[in-house]
């Protein structure tokens, strides 16, 4: 059927203050309009991202850009599908943020990964990407909410444990992690306020960010398949209680410039359900130093502040002394975490190998407490990972230290 003349020319005046073009259904047959923000349709191959989206939009496998805090509204859906590869902004505020209701369906594959990446490949060129939820939180004084330290200052924290805030499945992001310049702000390459077990996080990979690789801020969501790769912070974080039950294979290599292989806490709160975690592999390279000269955050698994964990299946390797400072397979960080939680079995890190580090076999306490031994089994191996472009940067393997 063919589109009336008059219509469409008159639809294009109305809306031509919008710098995003995509393909709408217009109920005939589906002509392109130039459309505000992100009403429903599909983004045209080499388009911008537009900075709000509020309704459905879909992007197919090609080439886009993100300039700008790109945020996905409550109750709108922006699904990627796989090959599509997005160069973010290093001039401006990058980052794409899915904000609470509002959901991300991006499905790449090993072979056709969905890819976010920057043009001049310097760590911390943006933000990455950020996912608020809708699940719940125990955040400093057991509070149900808290602020975001993103630079965004929104409000996280629900009461939905099941909530789904999309599926993610086979997507690199490479370069983020960006610092904030008013000093206490900062976001991560991957960052999950509150995300809920309804959500699917399969096969992701975090590249040379300048923060951490993935960082939980409480929730329920589990994530499987995860690489975190030359971070300069913390490979992977949480705090505010997150308590995913169904996370495995999670796989670290430290290079360079790296702190803790996990850093772990509850943000205070003793009454907290430690998440589950089967295969865990952390890797620090040789001449790999923490971002501070002198720093202690050289330990490869982290707990502070009533942090739990029920890990299985550990294998750590190239954790050494460095800068005078003892590097620990576990490093209980104060005496309440060890009466709280290690004491009661809410820490629990079993069978673990560690080899080519120093202090095999103890646990490391910077208080008062002392060091606890504990075996070290050698029949554990490092995790096992799909082969593909989706862990594949420049030509070279992610996995090849597996």
């Amino acid at each position: 059927m063919k589109t009336n003349l008059l219509t469409l020319l008159s639809l294009t005046l109305l809306l031509s203050v919008s710098s995003c073009t995509i393909e709408v259904n217009d109920g005939m047959d589906g002509g392109v309009v130039t459309a505000p923000g992100a009403t429903s349709g599909i983004l045209p191959d080499g388009s911008k991202l537009p900075n709000v989206i509020t309704g459905n939009l879909t992007v197919k496998k090609g080439n886009y850009t993100l300039e700008g805090v790109v945020k996905v509204a409550d109750g709108a859906t922006l699904t990627i599908e796989a090959g599509a590869n997005f160069i973010a902004s290093t001039a401006t505020t990058t980052s794409l943020v899915i904000l609470q209701g509002g959901k991300l369906i991006a499905t790449g594959s090993a072979s056709e990964p969905i890819v976010f990446t920057t043009t001049n490949k310097t760590p911390g060129g943006w933000g990455g990407i950020t996912i608020f939820g809708k699940a719940p939180i125990k955040a400093v004084n057991g509070n149900a909410t808290a602020i975001s330290e993103d630079g965004n200052t929104i409000t996280y924290g629900g009461s939905d444990a099941n909530f789904s805030s999309g599926i993610l499945q086979y997507i690199r992001v490479e370069y983020a992690g960006k610092k904030i310049g008013d000093g206490t702000s900062e976001t991560n390459t991957f960052t999950f306020y509150a995300v809920g077990d309804g959500t699917i996080l399969e096969n992701l990979v975090a590249y040379k960010g300048t923060d951490d690789g993935f960082e939980f801020f409480g929730g329920t969501v589990s994530a499987k398949n995860l690489v975190a790769y030359g971070n300069y912070d913390d490979s992977f974080d949480w705090q505010d209680a997150w308590s995913g039950q169904n996370n495995s294979n999670w796989f670290a290599f430290q290079t360079v410039t790296g702190n803790f292989g996990m850093e772990i806490e509850a943000s205070a709160n003793i009454v907290n359900t430690p998440p589950k975690i089967s295969n865990i592999t952390l890797i620090r390279d040789n001449n790999t130093n923490p971002e501070v000269a002198g720093s202690v955050e050289i330990s490869a698994i982290q707990f502070k502040r009533q942090g739990t964990g029920i890990f299985s299946n550990v294998y750590i390797s190239g954790y050494k002394n460095t800068g005078g400072k003892n590097a620990y397979p576990i490093l209980i960080q104060d005496d309440l975490t060890n009466t709280n939680q290690v004491l009661t079995s809410k820490v629990l890190v079993t069978p673990i190998n560690q080899v080519n580090s120093d202090n095999i076999g103890i646990w490391g306490y910077t208080e008062t407490n002392g060091g606890k031994t504990f075996p070290n089994t050698a029949t554990v191996t490092k995790v096992s990972l799909p082969a593909g472009a989706w862990a594949t940067v420049d030509g070279v393997n992610l996995l090849s230290a597996l």
